[in-house]
């Protein structure tokens, strides 16, 4: 293990400090009945901050999850995901964590997406929410899932239980946002649910 990294009593490291990211892998791995404990970069204060220079949603999962997992020297999951809205040619894609320039402001993010569609008709709102989930292995190996859900944006946030876009990102075939949905009813129809899910057996497998 490098120097300086803290080692908890985790099998698999989620390469994020976002504790809603890793309640909603908990829930996944144990409805996939996958034996995991689970770490957040939160568990090591020293590991490398890592810069989200890919062009692609994939590239971003992996540049981060062999960062953490050679810091770690534990297997490790990491994801990019991002809302790709028809209107705006398909932005702010990989750079919707830091739409607004300040990476992490999820309230600037979604007022400037907001302001930015402000004119365009409801027939024309659609968007779709993209995630490639990364497993790294430190001794070598990775594999990579992706989960796209598509819907539509709406005019105000509406919801509490979300977290960046859901609040104005309505899923087709619903009349209510990503933020109003049970956090177990999310995980069925997210793009994080479904590339995780997707991604649980391989850990499951992993692991033995």
């Amino acid at each position: 293990m490098t120097a300086g990294a803290a080692r908890p009593p985790a099998s698999v490291v989620l390469a994020t400090a976002n504790p809603g990211k890793l309640a909603e892998l908990a829930r996944i791995l144990a409805d996939e009945h996958a034996d995991v404990t689970l770490a957040s970069l939160a568990d090591f204060p020293c590991a490398p901050e890592v810069t989200e220079t890919g062009a692609t949603f994939a590239e971003n999962a992996l540049l981060k999850a062999h960062a953490i997992a050679e810091f770690t020297q534990l297997p490790t999951v990491s994801d990019d995901s991002g809302l790709c809205v028809d209107a705006l040619n398909g932005m702010p894609g990989v750079l919707s964590a830091r739409w607004s320039g300040r990476h992490g402001d999820d309230e600037a993010n979604l007022r400037l997406v907001l302001g930015q569609v402000a004119d365009v008709p409801d027939e024309r709102r659609g968007a779709r929410f993209v995630c490639v989930a990364a497993l790294v292995l430190p001794g070598g190996g990775e594999h990579v899932t992706e989960g796209v859900v598509t819907g539509r944006l709406i005019r105000e946030p509406r919801g509490e239980n979300g977290f960046g876009y859901d609040p104005i990102f309505v899923p087709d075939g619903y009349d209510i946002t990503t933020a109003e949905m049970a956090p177990a009813d999310k995980d069925k129809i997210s793009h994080r649910g479904r590339a995780l899910r997707a991604l649980a057996p391989v850990i499951r497998r992993s692991l033995r």
